[in-house]
Order: C-alpha cells, then sequence, then structure tokens
C-alpha cells in the first residue's frame, strides 16, 4: 500500500472526520456523522482507495 494523500490532503481528512464524529457523539447530527471515521482513517493512513480508482495522487513526487 503506497502513500497516495500529501500532508494538506492528511490533515484535512484528519480535522473533517474529528469533526463529524464530534458532532455525531453530541447530537448535533444524525448517525451518519459516524462517517467521519472513513477520512480519520485515511487520513491517519495516508492512502485513500478510492484515489487510486481514481487515478489521483496529492502526494508530492519524491525524487
Amino acid at each position: 500500500m503506497k502513500t497516495n494523500e500529501g500532508n494538506l490532503d492528511r490533515v484535512l481528512r484528519i480535522v473533517a472526520g474529528l469533526v463529524l464524529i464530534g458532532l455525531a457523539a453530541t447530537g448535533k447530527v444524525g448517525l451518519w456523522g459516524y462517517i467521519g471515521v472513513v477520512p480519520l482513517l485515511t487520513g491517519a493512513v495516508g492512502f485513500c482507495p478510492l484515489y487510486t480508482v481514481l487515478g489521483l495522487n496529492t502526494c508530492p513526487v519524491r525524487r
């Protein structure tokens, strides 16, 4: 599994995931807010399977 997310992408995913989970835990949004686990995990790991399918890569090229 190769990293296909850049640092900014990873930070934004983690923040969005935490916000969604926090909103769901406090009852501000419904149970669908727990979908925030997906961006949280993909941001933590640095790999997004959907990026692979779509051929995207936000990770900077290392030379």
